[in-house]
């Protein structure tokens, strides 16, 4: 434990704004009257088959049972049949890029329960492997292989809410793509805006391709925050209710039960996801705007830059299944999505010290983490392996049979998708000068990727008081839902 100094800054979020009171009419009404480009009502003038691309849910952190995507789902295919295409010629395509393809325990939570009865339509999981990929001719890029049913209909619907340039909108249609072009998205400096970012590149890319093919349009919802109920209300949102856990009699005894349990009570509460907004027109506009509207309503802003910054790393994977993360997922959770959360500038000075708040052990839950260990094995030598060598060994992770029937049979993720996430820290590795693993139970996985370990977050202050040269300034972002941070001055 350690206690933050005056000039340390305590990083929360905003508490949720205002929902709004019918998701469904709001999906149906950016849809009549997009941001731009036709409406749905115009592109489906004729068509007799559909296709609705949408993501796994795996964001936010924490998700809830009840999520507005559902419902906007629902509303998007009640409109399309009120436009005169039937359930049962519409194709819900599920898009998980190199993640794990999801299974019918997946599947079932992305609608609500009325409408899985009610559905006559396709479901389809994306094989980024699959060898009946359509080819498509993008601008300036090499020709680009993305799911049949994307191309092979009348209509195309993306529904998705804006995460982030690399989570939803166009990137939805990237994670429909082959294998080799699904994980070339990982090196977004921030991924809050669209410059010198090459997802958002590569996802307008496709979109402009699919477009010239078939009519398509996009649905961007605007999420709020999770909220918690009973006795976590108002947690992490309201100072007073950060207090409340903090000095609750119960604290001492839930730190005491083992850590599988402490994960099985956590998600046994009941959370709940609220949108704040719903755009629709071309994919990447819709997304854009949702994205823009979703940083001024969950950011914080952050005066000036910090020396070191403290990042919780949860006991659940970025993907779904939820798991116990491995060191490389713990990894990529605090420097490849908290960290790259930022808007005008990062929120570290050059050289500063990211210290990650986890235990660091190299568990690889079986069948599903089983890529991540063929990426341990490459950088077994330390962080000093060269970018040769590992897209060397990328490429022979890649051509694993083994692996890849795995992936394929949705038993674990694609062979490509351990190097995707480190690829996505090294933006913001190339800015820190350490990294710090506070708490950290295995030297041997820190040291693996180039990280210093650190018994307690203690010694992990001092080792960043250190490298400053003076009292460090010193950010406590201590645990999800991760959010937005506006740094400003």
């Amino acid at each position: 434990m350690a206690n933050a100094g005056d000039g340390d800054e305590i990083l929360r979020p905003p508490p949720p704004g205002e929902p709004l009171a019918d998701v469904a009419e709001a999906i149906r009404e950016a849809l009549r009257f997009p941001l731009a480009g036709p409406s749905l009502e115009t592109l489906a003038r004729g068509a007799r088959r559909a296709t609705i691309l949408v993501e796994p849910p795996a964001l936010p952190i924490p998700s809830a049972e009840r999520d507005p995507r559902q419902v906007a789902i629902g509303a998007t295919v009640e409109e399309l049949e009120r436009l005169g295409i039937a359930s049962g010629y519409q194709t819900i395509l599920v898009a998980g890029g190199l993640a794990r393809r999801a299974g019918q325990r997946e599947l079932a939570t992305l609608v609500t329960p009325d409408f899985a009865r009610r559905f006559h339509g396709q479901v389809a999981v994306h094989d980024a492997e699959s060898p009946r990929l359509a080819q498509l001719a993008a601008d300036g890029e090499a020709p680009i292989r993305v799911h049949p049913a994307l191309v092979e209909t009348d209509v195309t619907v993306v529904v998705t809410a804006a995460e982030s340039v690399l989570h939803g909108g166009p990137a939805a249609l990237v994670a429909a793509t082959g294998a080799e072009t699904a994980g070339a998205t990982a090196g977004s400096t921030s991924l809050l805006e669209t410059a010198a970012s090459d997802g958002w590149r590569l996802g307008t890319a496709v979109e402009r391709a699919v477009a010239r093919r078939v009519p398509l349009v996009g649905a961007s919802l605007v999420l709020n925050h999770p909220r918690a109920g009973g006795a976590l209300s108002g947690y992490p949102y309201e100072p007073e209710a950060v207090d409340r856990v903090a000095r609750s009699p119960l604290r001492p005894l839930f730190a005491a039960v083992p850590g599988a349990v402490r994960a099985r009570i956590l998600r046994s509460l009941r959370l709940e996801l609220s949108a704040a907004a719903a755009f629709a027109g071309p994919p990447s506009v819709a997304h854009a705007e949702a994205l823009l509207r979703g940083v001024e309503l969950r950011g914080a802003d952050l005066a000036g830059r910090l020396d070191a910054i403290c990042i919780g790393v949860p006991r659940a994977t970025p993907y779904l299944p939820r798991e116990r993360p491995n060191p490389l997922l713990a990894a990529y959770l605090g420097l490849g999505l908290a960290l790259r959360l930022w808007r005008d500038a990062f929120p570290l000075a050059d050289g500063g010290t990211a210290i990650l708040l986890h235990r660091f052990v190299r568990h690889f839950t079986h069948p599903t983490q089983q890529p991540y260990r063929a990426f341990f094995h490459a950088v077994r030598a330390g962080g000093s392996r060269s970018a040769e060598e590992l897209e060397q060994a990328e490429r022979a992770a890649a051509a694993d049979e083994r692996a890849l029937e795995a992936y394929r049979s949705g038993q674990a993720c694609h062979p490509r998708a351990p190097f995707a996430d480190w690829a996505a820290c090294a933006p913001a590795l190339r800015r820190l000068g350490a990294v710090v693993v506070a708490g950290c139970r295995d030297a041997v996985a820190a040291r693996q990727l180039g990280f210093v370990p650190a018994h307690g977050l203690g010694a992990a202050l001092e080792m960043a008081t250190g490298r400053a040269g003076r009292p460090a300034r010193v950010g406590f972002l201590l645990a999800p839902p991760y959010f937005p941070l506006r740094v400003r001055g």
